[in-house]
């Protein structure tokens, strides 16, 4: 296949209507990448991120940075065919020992969420806002599609707000959300899904925080994001690495001064998520909404 056909089936939301199409069409892409690139750069100054060029038929476009200890090679078609679906199906039971489980969840929703990314990089310069607006889209469908598949009632669209004052309501605004997983008809879990949080990590604390003081309530919202690294070319011609896009600061004090997210979760975690003290007890691996968080947020444990 190649990646102009590729191409113009990641170019139409309408062929990702179920994670069936989104697995099937992640697989096609593993194939292609096997012998239908140009080249494989790897990144200066980050070896463990790589960048996709493809052939004239895709431009010669570079892609955006690619995780290797992430994304699945071809070889791993079978942990995304199979395992995905049916650690999925069992995501309740597992526990932080299941490192293997875990970490196909993690791997598989990245490698899928990228095909699709990558693809719609081989789109010519002068549309990247489509392939970035395409892309966010199908992330988020994504997304409710996995808390579907484990038993979430899972929805996105507009919620009506009743602004209370003095405990009473007295008129009502409308919000949007890409998340709002209910249970038994009540409103549990707001939620934003984002490829990144460039641009919008703002957004989403102030959000929190508007919503709480108009209803007067406390419910959590949380934020899913699949990376935060963008590609920068280096002082050297034709060569490439990352930059991140995270702001720890930003983060920081939008959690301190404003309010704290309830929970917020990457596919592609960055180190210092990791080793730094505050980001680590408000950031965490994707697998571990979908094993652990939800069920309290949901008011299961």
């Amino acid at each position: 296949m190649s990646i102009s056909t590729l191409l113009a089936i990641a170019s139409s939301k309408e062929n990702f209507n179920t994670l069936d199409d989104y697995i099937a069409f992640c697989l096609r892409y593993l194939d292609f990448s096997t012998n239908g690139l140009q080249a494989t750069i790897v990144s200066q100054n980050e070896p463990n991120y790589c960048f996709y060029q493809y052939r004239k038929d895709g431009q010669h476009n570079i892609t955006r940075p690619i995780n290797s200890s992430l994304m699945y090679p071809a070889a791993g078609a079978d942990s995304i065919k199979n395992e995905f679906p049916r650690i999925l199906d069992d995501v309740a039971d597992l526990s932080p020992e299941d490192e293997n489980a875990r970490a196909v969840l993690q791997r598989a929703i990245y490698t899928i969420q990228q095909s699709i990314g990558a693809t719609l990089d081989a789109l010519p310069s002068g549309k990247s806002n489509t392939a970035r607006k395409i892309n966010g889209d199908l992330f988020e469908r994504l997304m409710r599609l996995i808390l579907v598949r484990i038993g979430m009632d899972c929805r996105s669209g507009t919620v009506r707000i009743p602004v209370l004052v003095n405990g009473k309501p007295e008129f009502e605004m409308t919000y949007q959300h890409d998340l709002l997983l209910f249970r038994e008809s009540q409103l549990k879990i707001i939620g934003s899904v984002k490829t990144s949080s460039k641009d919008r990590l703002d957004k989403i604390f102030i959000d929190k925080f508007l919503y709480s003081r108009l209803t007067e309530t406390d419910i959590p919202h949380i934020a899913i994001f699949l990376n935060d690294v963008q590609r920068k070319r280096t002082r050297k011609e034709n060569q490439f690495g990352i930059n991140p896009t995270f702001l720890p600061g930003h983060f920081k004090g939008y959690s301190v001064k404003l309010n704290p997210l309830d929970g917020v979760y990457y596919c592609d975690i960055r180190p210092n998520m990791s080793t730094d003290e505050f980001l680590k007890q408000h950031i965490k691996t994707i697998d571990c909404l979908l094993c652990d968080d939800l069920a309290g947020f949901m008011g299961k444990k």
